[in-house]
């Protein structure tokens, strides 16, 4: 007996002994910032560190780990404009930078992914087009940002369990306003719901933040929503920020509003205490001396995602860390209530998402009832026989 447990404790030894060799990880956030308007709410201004706050976070999280592991973590912070981007994140690369977290829009991470090749492993935390997971998807390109197919899904799916089936869909001018609008669309069709009318609220380009804004808005909005077919909610497709803010308490017929404004759905947000993530809040808080933003969470998230692989591998290779990524055995604790995973066939994080009316989580999708052969999450977004992604076979 004694033999035998020496010779187990023996094996134990050596077992964590492998487990914990020297591994250095380096990882970066790269963001590029756009030249935008001003946000129709001061509430949403961006600071500065958006983003790079919550991967200090999980920075923190890593190497509070990694002390017992022989892990060395570094964090590299990276901001650049558009023009600059490409010759940056060629710095990177040619500094050896093989695990980089963006925050880019679609067009430029696209490019920035070909750029990479095989050696990088990039991790999206911002875009949220759904072509990033469809045709357009990258095998070195994972997503911990959800997609609009997935935030489209979620207010959908609460929409038809509330049996408001009949939508008036709000939609702007926009490109990316009526690429949205197409996923409220898609969704209806998925879940049920009837759109029974539709219209475009075209951006002028004037102030949305005059003295009088709120006046004309006040007179704009019930004219315009005037005579609608009946409905039961107002869906409202405003990537671009123009015009959602001002339905609710304008409408001409009073309903909910849904999406862009109202009841939004959200990855996080600074009032969401359920499932431990008040201790989450807390630590943010005292690291920052701010509330955090869905950027700042999607950022940790990116950044968990590379700890629990770095822990469970024992290595930094870009390579092992994504398979380990998208195998079976990945999952990782994000506050939610359940374990977040990879879809293995386009690099999309598995997430529930968070139905937020800016003060409160009013609801979780999926719903109740909405269950699929793999996971209820797979019921929000793209299904694997729905898309187009052929990097990942």
């Amino acid at each position: 007996m004694r033999h035998f447990l020496s010779v187990l404790l023996v094996g134990i030894c050596a077992a964590f002994a492998t487990v914990a060799q020297a591994v250095e990880i380096r990882a970066t956030v790269f963001r590029i910032d756009y030249p935008q308007l001003a946000p129709i709410s001061r509430y949403d201004l961006n600071p500065d560190d958006l983003g790079f706050a919550g991967a200090l976070l999980a920075n923190e999280d890593n190497q509070t780990t990694g002390n017992f592991m022989g892990q060395t973590w570094t964090l590299d912070t990276v901001t650049t404009t558009p023009d600059e981007a490409d010759a940056v994140f060629d710095a990177l690369m040619s500094e050896g930078a093989g695990i980089i977290i963006t925050m880019a829009r679609a067009d430029d991470l696209l490019r920035l992914s070909d750029r990479a090749g095989d050696k990088v492993l990039l991790i999206n935390a911002l875009a949220r087009d759904t072509a990033l997971r469809d045709g357009e998807c990258r095998a070195n390109l994972l997503h911990v940002a959800p997609s609009d197919a997935m935030m489209a899904d979620a207010i959908a799916q609460f929409a038809m369990w509330k049996k408001w089936s009949d939508w008036f869909l709000i939609h702007g001018s926009n490109s990316a306003d009526t690429a949205l609008a197409e996923e409220y669309r898609r969704a209806a069709k998925k879940f049920g719901a009837k759109i029974v009318e539709q219209r475009e609220y075209e951006d002028t380009g004037g102030s949305r933040r005059t003295d009088t804004g709120h006046v004309l808005v006040q007179r704009q909005i019930p004219v315009f929503t005037q005579d609608a077919r009946d409905h039961d909610i107002v869906i409202a497709a405003d990537a671009s920020d123009v015009f959602a803010p001002y339905l609710p308490f304008n409408l001409w017929t009073p309903r909910p509003v849904m999406g862009s404004s109202g009841l939004r759905p959200v990855t996080f947000h600074a009032a969401h205490e359920a499932w431990g993530a008040t201790q989450f809040q807390r630590r943010f808080e005292e690291l920052t001396n701010r509330r955090v933003r869905e950027e700042d969470y999607q950022a940790w998230l990116a950044l968990r995602v590379i700890g629990e692989a770095v822990t469970r591998t024992g290595e930094a290779a870009p390579g092992v860390l994504r398979d380990y990524a998208l195998s079976d055995a990945f999952e990782l604790a994000a506050f939610k209530g359940q374990k977040v995973t990879f879809r293995q066939w386009n690099g999309q994080m598995r997430q529930p998402i968070l139905l937020y009316d800016d003060r409160i989580t009013m609801s979780v999708s999926p719903q109740e009832g909405y269950l699929h052969q793999r996971s209820p999450l797979d019921s929000l977004g793209l299904d694997m026989p729905e898309s187009a992604c052929t990097a990942f076979n």
